[in-house]
């Protein structure tokens, strides 16, 4: 997708963050009723009131009439190899694992099934308005040159890593503690930093990883710390208690991680629900980010992430689908989720929050809040453009709305890819 030379203007209502509304509140979130966008050299050159703006002679303009002109969405924790197995029905975490992620996740050794995958998934992703993701590959290569090949052809901004396992999974998907580290590191130096994409460094969870496997990433990731490290955390109590029993030495979860060199600020821990203070402690001195998944946490009953009592502790909190524990590639869907699950918390979310977690909150998470995940000069022009009244039980709701956020709320509650009407990738627009 190649970017445009010539200066674009976008016209309608647009939304942007000055600040995080989680400490400043709704203040935080500027919007301009008839606004506009200048996008110019693929990244957002202008943004404020339509009547406002100088504009550039040879500018080509687009009106979007009513519609907000918003950051693209910003998935910071999922498994693209799980999207053909997306709302499998199972019971537990270990038991959906065995019976549906680890047998399809051994497909992709073959590339042209890893490119089928990949295609579908970024296809399936683009038409909820997500503009950047963060993903687990499959323990093979292929895997991941299947997604960042995808994701290059389509100019997008991407990140994922190898998933490495040497234990307690199928024959077919374990690697090794020297396998992994020279796969992983072979990957890193082919892709990382090229064009928009990132490579993840990607233990599954310490349960499926050796003490040696995890020393051996640790080691790597202190070769390239510029890289991040995702993994997953305390996502349910039975995990829990399992990796107790396979780390006998050690104080807590976190400490798994820790005692290998895989704790420092660019980790991204998923899920995170069933924290103890030390951990959250630790986690918080580091500054390492945390992906909320609220879809996949009820989908699989795995409990209620803190969110209100996270982010007030001054964590970096990002949000996600978790394709395919999750069960939507719908970032409205996730944020419908995140609101539920926090009034059962006891916390309500203002929208302004639910949106700035889906876009900035995931970006911070992904230490990319400088390139994306917000509408404002400098940043890399990855929108989307929402329509609020893509359906008649929208629309009619959003007819009586009185603030933006009336009007904004229904589409996150409601909505899906009806919503999105447009989409720029790194300043080129999408079509089809």
């Amino acid at each position: 997708m190649g970017m445009t030379t010539t200066p674009q203007i976008l016209l309608g209502q647009t939304l942007g963050f000055t600040a995080n509304p989680f400490a400043d509140g709704v203040a935080a979130a500027q919007h301009h009723r008839h606004g506009a966008v200048l996008v110019e050299a693929g990244h957002v050159a202008w943004v404020g009131p339509a009547d406002q703006l100088q504009k550039p002679p040879n500018a080509q303009t687009t009106d979007y009439g009513d519609k907000l002109i918003m950051a693209g969405f910003v998935d910071a924790h999922l498994h693209y190899p799980q999207t053909a197995m997306i709302a499998s029905w199972g019971k537990r975490l270990i038991d959906w694992l065995n019976d549906y992620t680890f047998p399809e996740e051994a497909r992709f050794g073959d590339p042209a099934y890893a490119a089928t995958i990949a295609a579908r998934y970024f296809d399936l992703a683009q038409s909820h308005g997500t503009t950047t993701m963060c993903s687990y590959a499959t323990i093979h290569p292929e895997s991941v040159e299947a997604y960042f090949s995808e994701a290059q052809a389509r100019g997008l901004r991407a990140l994922a890593g190898k998933t490495c396992m040497d234990r307690n999974a199928i024959p077919a998907l374990q690697d090794s503690a020297q396998s992994a580290y020279d796969d992983s590191k072979a990957l890193l130096e082919k892709w990382h930093g090229v064009d928009r994409l990132g490579y993840v460094i990607t233990p599954r969870f310490s349960p499926t990883s050796t003490p040696e496997q995890l020393n051996a990433l640790g080691a790597l990731w202190a070769e390239h710390p510029d890289c991040l490290m995702q993994t997953h955390l305390s996502e349910q109590l039975e995990e829990i208690a399992w990796v107790k029993s396979l780390f006998p030495a050690a104080c807590d979860y976190l400490d798994t991680y820790e005692a290998h060199g895989l704790l420092g600020e660019n980790a991204v821990f998923g899920h995170a629900i069933h924290l103890e203070p030390r951990e959250k402690d630790r986690i918080r001195e580091v500054g390492a980010g945390l992906v909320h998944c609220p879809t996949s946490n009820t989908f699989i009953g795995s409990g209620i992430f803190d969110l209100a009592g996270l982010t007030a502790a001054g964590h970096r909190v990002g949000l996600a689908t978790d394709t395919g524990g999750g069960s939507s590639f719908s970032m409205l869907r996730t944020m419908a989720a995140a609101y539920e699950l926090g009034q059962l918390n006891g916390a309500a979310l203002h929208p302004a929050q639910l949106l700035w977690l889906a876009t900035q909150g995931s970006a911070q998470t992904l230490h990319l809040e400088s390139n994306i995940g917000n509408l404002a000069p400098g940043m890399e022009a990855d929108l989307v453009v929402l329509d609020l009244a893509s359906t008649p039980a929208i629309a009619q709701r959003a007819a009586r709305a009185e603030t933006v956020w009336e009007a904004i709320f229904p589409t996150i509650m409601m909505g899906d890819d009806r919503a999105i009407s447009d989409m720029w990738i790194g300043g080129a627009r999408r079509t089809g």
